[in-house]
């Protein structure tokens, strides 16, 4: 017996790295997967079948169930052809991640608008694409489900030369919440993931490439194990969690406000008191 057995699982951006990872495992868990992969490069640019292809019948020769989808998760045609593989290929669709991503890093004074705009896409416009079309879906359906995205410790704590991509994944935190809220009536979970791991997209990122052991301690597969838990019924009480992951430690983000203070005088702030009491608004 599976953890996901019985359930349908859609996961983009599949055709490699940490979404490999997650094909893989709820398929081991007994879910049948739509493998989603436009194939192109890290940058966004190019398209191929080969991704996809390779995940599904890795999956297949392990004796498990799953369907390749090329479609472009920024796309509202996209998003609803990955729901229509998963209905027409399996009956119905229980569980999304949206782990596709793309990265146009540049610090942002040379950014131009080109890779503001698809990081963007890719990433914040794809998250809601995708997620709309499975969670009418999933509503229809009223059978529950189980939505997982994936934001980035860029997002929430940011990161030099990552504008667009931390604008994103920050915007990825805030759909997160909001969504959570709005289909809990469903019986329809979201939560987030916010990785560290070495793929594709980071291998050239200074601070991971130096760690030693990196491969081992970061690998995609340490990801997996946490997204399965949140896809599967042991988790159908968690919603709206932000779950951080770095090799086999796991935490969870939240935003925090301080207990705030109010002027001296009871009515409104001066820009000299603010600055005299900034430390003591700020702790």
């Amino acid at each position: 017996m599976g953890l996901l057995d019985g359930k349908v699982a859609l996961i983009t951006g599949a055709g490699g790295g940490i979404g490999r990872s997650h094909a893989l495992l709820f398929a081991k868990e007994g879910a049948k997967v739509v493998v989603n992969d436009l194939g192109g490069a890290r940058d966004g640019t190019g398209k191929g079948n080969t991704m996809a292809e390779k995940v599904v019948e890795e999956i297949k020769a392990a004796g498990g169930q799953a369907a390749p989808n090329y479609d472009d998760v920024s796309e509202r045609a996209g998003a609803d052809g990955m729901v229509k593989t998963a209905v027409d290929s399996f009956g119905k669709l229980d569980i999304v991640v949206n782990n596709a991503g793309i990265l146009r890093d540049k610090t942002m004074l040379k950014m131009d608008d080109a890779m503001w705009d698809l990081v963007v896409k890719v990433h914040l416009r794809g998250t809601y694409l995708v997620t709309q079309a499975a969670a009418k879906h999933m509503a229809e359906r009223n059978q529950g489900g189980r939505i997982i995205n994936t934001s980035s410790v860029s997002g929430l704590m940011g990161n030099f030369g990552q504008a667009n991509y931390s604008a994103a994944k920050a915007g990825i935190y805030g759909f997160t919440r909001t969504v959570s809220m709005e289909l809990a009536k469903y019986k329809i979970t979201c939560n987030a993931l916010a990785p560290v791991a070495l793929t594709r997209l980071t291998e050239d990122l200074p601070m991971l490439a130096a760690m030693p052991n990196a491969k081992e301690i970061l690998s995609p597969d340490h990801i997996a194990p946490i997204a399965l838990f949140l896809a599967s019924d042991l988790a159908a009480d968690i919603s709206g969690a932000i779950v951080g992951i770095q090799g086999n430690q796991v935490s969870v983000y939240r935003m925090t406000q301080t207990s705030g203070v109010t002027p001296k005088n009871g009515n409104d702030w001066s820009p000299s008191e603010l600055k005299e009491r900034w430390a003591e608004i700020s702790k």
